[in-house]
């Protein structure tokens, strides 16, 4: 069996953390531009794309700052992904990084999406 290897990708968005962040950690933020839907029961979020759920537990977030999710599916307990919000020190530029997993053959299709994803997000808060 093939082992998910961790990624990371950089994304400017021209937006206050303070609403960035609700766009990444809140159900009706995520289902507007990351998935079809989103519900959320204490610390696990279903996510349903065309159709089809998966539930993710929440590991870690902290407010402004990042929100980090285990997929309740993935066997590997090593594996999350997490959205977080960065801002330049020197340029106050606000950019997302993403940490996710996927295989080794996997991981620039992976990265392609979530780009789109982002892009859908950019558009939603008028940040491109």
């Amino acid at each position: 069996m093939q082992t998910k290897e961790k990624y990371q990708l950089e994304v400017t968005v021209n937006a206050s953390p303070q609403l960035l962040y609700q766009y990444i950690s809140t159900p009706a933020g995520l289902a507007s531009w990351y998935a079809d839907d989103v519900r959320a029961n204490e610390e696990i979020y279903t996510f349903v794309w065309n159709g089809v759920e998966e539930a993710a537990q929440i590991l870690r977030k902290k407010l402004d700052d990042h929100i980090r999710f285990h997929w309740e599916d993935d066997n590997d307990a090593s594996t999350y992904f997490e959205i977080k919000i960065n801002v330049n020190d020197m340029t106050q530029e606000v950019s997302l990084i993403i940490t996710d997993f996927a295989l080794p053959n996997e991981i620039e299709e992976a990265k392609q999406l979530w780009e789109l994803q982002i892009n859908d997000l950019k558009a939603k808060i008028g940040a491109n």
